[in-house]
């Protein structure tokens, strides 16, 4: 099995959890990506975020929830994701960027109806239900 070292950001407005669709894998996945080797996963966030969601985050608009691992989805089979998740704390205004087609609020049965659905996501969004965080 191969690692794939990842963060994502958990952005919940009403009860849904922001995700967003990725051009390249055709699929709605957590903001965020991967961790470039010797990068703090905390940076690796903050870059991935403004990339993405064109948003600047400070250390104060998030904290640590979780780690989830999951089939990595649009990679080959034994390549497991071990993603860091953060939750956060502020408001803010999403925008997709050129490498994300849009930007969209999901409930956990909102996103199985998906045709492309991403276990990570699957997991996450099933956690989150579970503590009460999101519908």
């Amino acid at each position: 099995m191969i690692s794939l070292r990842t963060v994502g950001l958990l952005i919940i407005e009403d009860g849904r959890l922001l995700l967003a669709y990725s051009k390249n894998k055709r699929c709605f996945y957590l903001p965020g990506g991967k961790v470039d080797p010797g990068e703090l996963p905390e940076n690796a966030l903050c870059r991935e975020i403004a990339e993405e969601l064109n948003v600047d985050l400070e250390e104060q608009d998030y904290h640590y929830y979780t780690h989830i691992s999951a089939p990595a989805f649009g990679e080959e089979e034994n390549v497991i994701m071990e993603q860091d998740c953060y939750l956060l704390t502020r408001t803010v205004d999403p925008q997709a960027s050129a490498e994300i087609g849009e930007v969209r609020y999901f409930s956990l049965g909102e996103y199985r109806k998906e045709k492309a659905q991403a276990p990570g996501v699957i997991v996450i969004l099933t956690l989150l239900m579970k503590h009460g965080l999101i519908v």
